[in-house]
């Protein structure tokens, strides 16, 4: 993994397996489905040898593929050792909580996400993302557990109750993550996420944060877009989500 926050931001369901080669690795269904596993490591980088063995019980479970979290370079070695190869880039961007940004002169207004929202909430996410990004209800709720503080919050517009977009913030000590913001098609460029992510920085601040953290696809142009025009700065380094075919008898071959 490549840092605490990075292992923050990447949301995980399921039951750990155990310490392999004295990492303990966290393996789950990747967005429900039962044939391709999600391997998130819980305690610093993991071993070769711990990934090796994870690989191993990846195909005792009946698991025909792995994903991996968002990955640094330095933390992509011990699964690039064990057949695992770049499956999709992600740009980093980072700005200082402050300034903070003035809310946009829009008709815009956010409340509490609710857990009644979640259908909703999962509607946007469903028709913002690609399918492979997308989110599932126990993601989401893997999303607002990640840190050790939350906000989730959920955006409307004048007269119409409908939800148009939602934000997740996170924050770990004096860092904070942009777990997600998604805004419905339809209601893009109306100023709905400039005003989630003013929210979040006003958040952020009031707890003390000093830089948050987001990243998205390479070909999200829009999205990156958005985030450089609020002050985000991409990283020289990226990340990448690793994968690899897993065969029955597992290993590194």
């Amino acid at each position: 993994m490549p840092d605490r926050a990075h292992r923050y931001r990447d949301g995980v369901h399921g039951a750990r397996t155990p310490a392999l080669g004295g990492d303990r690795v966290r393996i789950a269904p990747w967005r429900g489905d039962a044939q391709v596993a999600y391997v998130v490591a819980r305690s610093g980088r993991p071993s070769p040898t711990a990934i090796s063995g994870c690989v191993d019980e990846l195909a005792r479970r009946g698991f025909r593929a792995a994903l991996t979290t968002a990955l640094a370079e330095p933390d992509q070695a011990p699964f690039l050792a064990n057949g695992f190869a770049v499956h999709e880039r992600l740009h980093l961007l980072a700005r200082p909580v402050q300034p903070l940004l003035d809310p946009p002169a829009v008709e815009v207004e956010l409340r509490r996400g609710r857990r009644r929202d979640r259908p909703d909430v999962l509607e946007v996410d469903g028709a913002a993302f690609p399918e492979f990004w997308r989110l599932d209800d126990l993601a989401l709720e893997d999303a607002l557990d990640a840190t050790p503080s939350a906000r989730f919050r959920v955006a409307t517009s004048g007269e119409d109750p409908a939800i148009l977009g939602y934000a997740v913030t996170g924050r770990a000590s004096s860092r904070g993550y942009l777990q997600r913001l998604a805004v419905h098609p339809r209601a893009q460029r109306a100023g709905i996420g400039t005003a989630l992510v003013a929210d979040a920085l006003r958040w952020l601040r009031r707890w003390g944060a000093d830089e948050v953290l987001v990243n998205t696809q390479e070909d999200n142009h829009a999205a990156v877009a958005l985030y450089e025009r609020l002050g985000f700065r991409q990283q020289a380094a990226g990340l990448a989500v690793l994968r690899r075919d897993v065969a029955a008898g597992g290993g590194a071959g």
